[in-house]
Parts: structure tokens; sequence; C-alpha cells
């Protein structure tokens, strides 16, 4: 792993754990076992750290999905693919979504982060409509927001509440 994909893992652990504010390129610099300065070196400014963070970790999302109608074709249900993600990150990792997380935050992030958490939230969106249209969903851009809102609430009350057994409740 590259020292730049260190500092990445690292910020992204920070951040899924207590949000943008819960690192300083110090702490990641001690954490990677580099000088503070080439943290510099690879992200000018946190905001630059927060944006390829986010933009990675959507890449990393997509394509852990795969396309929704070839999820179909192999008979599967490209929802439950979907929700099995959030349920890992949940329950076995505990974490909470990162752009997600984020998101909550969104008004006082940085433009250039604040781009990225939203290109999450469409790209997923987008999937979503996708995967439920493929399942003949009436109208699948709600089935998309529900679908999303569900399982982000859903984490954030498990989280709040130190309980997973309510995500659990509406992933059933």
């Amino acid at each position: 792993m590259s020292k730049k994909e260190a500092l990445l893992k690292a910020a992204e652990n920070k951040v899924r754990l207590g949000g943008y504010n819960n690192f300083s390129f110090r702490e990641l610099a001690n954490e990677v076992g580099i000088k503070s300065a080439s943290v510099h070196y690879h992200f000018p400014t946190k905001a630059d750290l927060g944006a390829a963070l986010a933009h990675q970790y959507t890449n990393s999302f997509l394509s852990a999905l795969g396309e929704p109608n070839e999820i179909k074709e192999k008979g599967q249900n490209p929802i439950d693919i979907y929700t099995d993600l959030f349920r890992q990150a949940l329950l076995e990792d505990d974490k909470m979504c990162l752009c997600g997380l984020l998101g909550a935050q969104s008004e006082s992030l940085p433009d250039k982060v604040r781009l990225e958490v939203k290109r999450f939230f469409e790209l997923n969106l987008s999937w979503l409509r996708t995967a439920h249209s493929a399942n003949n969903e009436q109208d699948p851009a709600y089935a998309a927001i529900m679908t999303m809102s569900v399982l982000e609430g859903g984490m954030m009350i498990s989280k709040a509440l130190n309980d997973h057994s309510y995500f659990k409740l509406l992933t059933k």
C-alpha cells in the first residue's frame, strides 16, 4: 500500500468513527509513520484529502455493488445486495456510511468535500432507481429515496442508541 493509500485509509477510519473534524494531518502522519509535511505533499489541504476520500469511497461502494440489471439477471435482488453493504458496514465493522456521516455535516464542509458527498448520493440514487426499475417498482425514484433514507437513517438511529437491533429490524 502506498503512503497516499495509507493516508486515505487512516482518514476514512477516523471520519467514519467521528466525522470530518475527527482527524488532523499530524495524527494521520503519526499513524502512517511519515512527517506531517509529507501528508501535505499528497493532499495540500484537508479539503483536498476529504474530497479524495469521498471520491474514493463512492467509487469503491459502487464497484462493490456491480450493475443492477446484471445482478437481476443472475437471479438476485439488487436491493438486497445494496442493503448488505450497509449491513456489513454497521453490523460487522460497526461504522457509519462515510458519505452519510459527511452528508449530515454538509453545511460545515468545504465545497470540494460537499461536491463529492453530493456525487455519492446522486450516483447511489441513480443506481437505486435502476435497481428498483429492474424489480418493476411502480415509482423507482420514490423507492430509491426510501431505500437510501431507511438505510442511512437506520444506521444513525442504531449508532445513536448503541443498539443495532433497530437497523436489523429495518432490514429484515
